[in-house]
């Protein structure tokens, strides 16, 4: 073999370890967007494009510090209290300058925090713990910032059973709701494990008063994302894989806003088993009745027995969707419903549901079924270059057709939740480019699975024509 027969086979298996590597549980259908330094590719004509950086935790720690010595220095107040003042104010150190400058003293006391040198010492050897009441020396006992003295053993076990909770930053004085801070609590915590747990929960409550940095909800990942500003846009984790939303932390969900993924995911939740019971796997052909059983992505069907060709989702002549408007998307609402019984009304609420639930379910039932096309793809890929047909950037193309049909797919999927919310007047315009962009999908989704019938230069142009697409509607549409 030649060498640079040898250099394509490399290259090759490379590109085959890559996607078998995607399709072991990695859902990114937004592939080949990182880069060594974690870093996402910017562009600023795309309406998904995001900065941010993966960061270890190590990293995060000296972000807060710095900002804690800052505050610490500007404000002239400990870095205990400093800590607790940039927790409690989202991290905003301009405006704790800004307010400290107008009111130093109110704006420690709204934020239940009193600086440590306001504390008074007394001056008695012994004292009377209010919890416990046993007279105790003067050294085995502790002030909090706001001057409330206790005995460290029951200081301990307050902290001990705080934490128990789930608090760090959030604990109070226990004859007031001042906060104590760190320096507070590490002194009357012996155990080292308790401090431990404190100073994990600590910082665990930087990072979620901090707008900017985030947990990365991978499972076992550890790591964090920062970002330039908050925005509900696409995070991709170099470390475990994860695709998330960084405003949420859920799955990435373009176009559709938080709020309203999270109220169609608990509808979903809820209504489940009426779904599954109600939708099949399995339609009859609308023209010889024949069973049918769906077992690839694209909705373009066609009739083993007479030939027909319908779609999945609404069983009409496929003909007809390639005309002006593709209108399997769109719901069509009974205009009267309005003056019937509350009963009949429910059912068409129902209906509503399960019309946007179906074609959920099957575009994310597709994702499924088009990574068995890509596993077919790539096969096939790597017997033609091992029988000398072309190298494999010559049929290079056929995975990348494949890897943005599922982007596309997975876009249009969440835009069903988006439609099933809306009801202001641009919904019409949603529903028409959300049309045009299923129609391409299926164009390409078909293409895919009948590769040997089309050139490069058709699935190219389809490609082009599909992400245009999308990228229309995000740009109209995607909330942030």
């Amino acid at each position: 073999m030649s060498t640079t027969d040898l250099e394509s086979q490399d290259s090759m298996e490379a590109e085959s370890s890559e996607y078998e590597e995607d399709d072991d549980g990695v859902d990114d259908y937004y592939t080949n967007v990182s880069d060594d330094e974690g870093m996402s590719s910017d562009k600023e004509e795309d309406p998904e494009s995001f900065e941010f950086v993966i960061i270890d935790t190590n990293e995060a720690v000296q972000i807060f510090d710095s900002m804690v010595a800052k505050v610490s220095q500007e404000i002239k107040v400990t870095k205990s209290v400093a800590r607790l003042l940039l927790i409690q104010h989202e991290w905003n150190t301009e405006k704790i300058l800004e307010r400290h400058r107008v009111d130093p003293v109110g704006m420690l006391v709204e934020g239940r925090i009193i600086p440590e040198k306001s504390v008074s010492q007394t001056t008695t050897r012994s004292l009377l713990c209010p919890v416990c009441f046993q007279r105790c020396a003067k050294s085995n006992t502790s002030s909090a910032p706001c001057g409330h003295t206790f005995c460290n053993d029951c200081w301990m076990l307050y902290c001990v059973n705080q934490l128990k909770i789930g608090l760090a930053s959030g604990i109070e004085c226990m004859n007031c709701d001042l906060l104590i801070g760190e320096e507070m609590a590490y002194k009357v915590l012996k155990n080292e494990a308790a401090r431990e747990k404190y100073r994990q929960f600590l910082f665990n409550d930087e990072v979620k008063g901090h707008p900017l940095i985030r947990w990365c909800p991978g499972n076992d990942c550890g790591c964090l994302v920062k970002v330039v500003e908050s925005k509900a846009k696409r995070i991709w984790c170099s470390n475990c894989y994860s695709v998330f939303c960084f405003m949420c932390g859920e799955k990435y969900h373009a176009p559709t806003d938080c709020y309203t993924i999270k109220k169609w995911l608990t509808k979903c939740e809820d209504d489940s088993e009426t779904a599954n019971y109600i939708t099949a796997n399995t339609k009859d052909c609308p023209n010889c009745g024949s069973c049918i059983e769906k077992n690839g992505g694209c909705n373009h069907m066609q009739c083993i027995k007479c030939k027909h060709d319908f779609c999945w989702m609404c069983c009409g002549d496929w003909r007809t969707h390639g005309s002006e408007y593709y209108e399997c998307s769109r719901y069509k609402s009974n205009p009267n419903i309005v003056n019937e019984s509350a009963g009949i009304q429910a059912r068409e609420a129902l209906k509503k549901y399960l019309f946007y639930f179906e074609r959920w379910q099957n575009h994310a039932d597709s994702l499924k079924r088009e990574e068995e096309t890509k596993r077919k793809i790539n096969q096939k890929i790597q017997e033609k270059v091992n029988n000398n047909i072309g190298t494999w950037i010559d049929w290079q193309y056929l995975l990348d057709a494949a890897l943005l049909l599922a982007k596309c797919r997975y876009t249009l999927m969440y835009t069903y939740p988006y439609a099933y919310f809306m009801e202001d007047d641009r919904k019409k315009l949603f529903e028409y480019q959300q049309a045009q962009l299923e129609l391409e999908i299926e164009n390409l989704s078909w293409k895919l699975e009948r590769d040997e019938l089309y050139c490069r230069g058709d699935f190219e142009n389809q490609m082009d024509i599909a992400e245009k697409r999308r990228q229309t509607l995000l740009k109209d549409f995607l909330v942030l």
